[in-house]
């Protein structure tokens, strides 16, 4: 019986080992498999070329303000995130689909932190940017991935229409 639950131990830690190993391995996601993702909701905007500014809030009843936003196709806009929370939150701009297997990653590595085109971790207090261009219409949406965030509400939509 001490055979193999120690069998069983030392499987589950390998298991973890190695899905923590391949998670830090994907945490800068040079992989290339944002590549597609970026490509069906836009490409980082250059901030000289942004038109409007919108203000983005994230707080701990786990809510963006706004959480709808509607922007044209082809617009460049600078995002200002704050954090005027007490605990770490983010805007990961992505699809659905994306956004869901991101969600699952971040349950893996939970500590997770995001600086780079599309993802912004913001620590509590602290103030960020993400500039996006919008190249097709649909609907692009949002969300913090911090693990329990999103299933508690921590999401929104950018609607892209016709210039």
């Amino acid at each position: 019986m001490k055979f193999a639950q120690f069998t069983i131990q030392g499987f589950l830690v390998s298991a973890a080992l190695i899905a923590s190993g391949a998670a830090l391995a994907h945490g800068d996601h040079a992989d290339g498999h944002e590549a597609g993702v970026e490509a069906a909701i836009g490409q980082p905007g250059v901030a000289a070329q942004a038109r409007r500014s919108i203000n983005i809030e994230m707080t701990d009843n786990m809510r963006f303000t706004p959480a709808y936003i509607e922007v044209k196709r082809g617009e460049t806009v600078r995002f200002v995130i704050k954090n005027a929370g007490q605990v770490p939150h983010e805007l990961v701009l992505g699809v659905d689909k994306a956004l869901q297997q991101h969600k699952a990653q971040m349950v893996m590595s939970p500590g997770m932190v995001h600086e780079e085109p599309g993802k912004l971790s913001l620590q509590p207090g602290k103030q960020g940017e993400i500039v996006w261009q919008f190249s097709k219409e649909g609907v692009v949406n949002f969300a913090c991935l911090v693990p329990g965030h999103y299933e508690a509400g921590m999401k929104g939509s950018i609607q892209v229409s016709r210039k």
